[in-house]
């Protein structure tokens, strides 16, 4: 892996952007209008899912901003109620068709299903990939030993997890850079709670910036790892990809680092890690 200075990462031979848009929680016009405010702002990174429900509204939003489609990164995600072969394959053509897309650039599981062999599952998306259907695979909201699993399983691209200041995820960090994977982290800023934080504030006057900004500048500083923040405001959109023009020190990065603990904002009942 390499970080270059135009914000993005390189892993397994593919450039991706390392600082994406996030669109959980945006529903209808709203998703497609942020999507093209972000595309509009910089943003070559989409994000989406199945359980989204608003990947239409997402492919829309790309339509609009009138960029080439090989320009755009585009991650969806497919649920767990879809990890069944049988169900992988006919959920994607089914995604692709909201979308609007002939691929995707990356699709991941969203969940883990329990109830269904990972083997089966990981070999079906590894199928999406031989048909032309999506560019990479992975996965998301796997606990370690599930990762060590999976990658015994299929050529992994990407994990996506909750991580932000808060939240201890050295574990999986040190799984993804053996790997030479994508850890994608989304809540980057903790919902908002950044803001508040002294620490973090004192390093953003330092800077100049907002304790966002300087919490997705350490986060996309770390080796191997985007992160994907999510807005439905247009200022807070463009004011968040407003990081290429400074960096944090050693000591900055580190200090950030020391607050990292145990706090979940996703924890839903069927979580891998309960």
């Amino acid at each position: 892996m390499r970080m270059n200075d135009d914000l993005t990462l390189t892993l397994q031979g593919t450039t991706v952007p390392s600082l994406g848009f996030g669109t959980w929680q945006l529903e209808g016009d709203t998703a497609r209008h942020c999507v093209r405010h972000a595309l509009e702002a910089g943003y070559r990174h989409i994000d989406t899912a199945q359980m989204y429900e608003n990947e239409a509204q997402v492919g829309q939003g790309i339509k609009d901003s009138g960029l080439a489609r090989d320009g755009i990164f585009v991650t969806t995600k497919i649920e767990p109620d879809n990890a069944r072969p049988k169900d992988v394959k006919r959920s994607m053509r089914e995604s692709l068709q909201r979308l609007d897309l002939d691929a995707v650039d990356l699709v991941l599981l969203h969940w883990p299903n329990p109830d269904v062999p990972l083997a089966d599952t990981l070999g079906a998306m590894t199928a999406l990939r031989e048909e032309g259907l999506t560019r990479h695979i992975g996965v998301s909201n796997f606990t370690p030993k599930l990762m060590r699993e999976a990658l015994g399983l299929a050529t992994l691209f990407a994990l996506q997890c909750e991580y932000h200041p808060y939240l201890d995820q050295d574990a999986l960090l040190a799984i993804c850079r053996e790997h030479d994977v994508m850890f994608t982290a989304y809540s980057p800023i903790a919902q908002g709670e950044v803001k508040d934080d002294e620490t973090i504030g004192a390093i953003a006057k330092r800077h100049g910036k907002s304790p966002f900004q300087v919490t997705l500048r350490w986060l996309i500083q770390q080796t191997n790892v985007s992160a994907i923040p999510r807005s439905s405001s247009a200022d807070h959109i463009r004011a968040n990809f407003d990081v290429a023009d400074f960096r944090l020190d050693d000591e900055e990065m580190a200090r950030i680092a020391a607050l990292r603990g145990d706090r979940r904002i996703v924890d839903p009942s069927f979580a891998p890690w309960k």
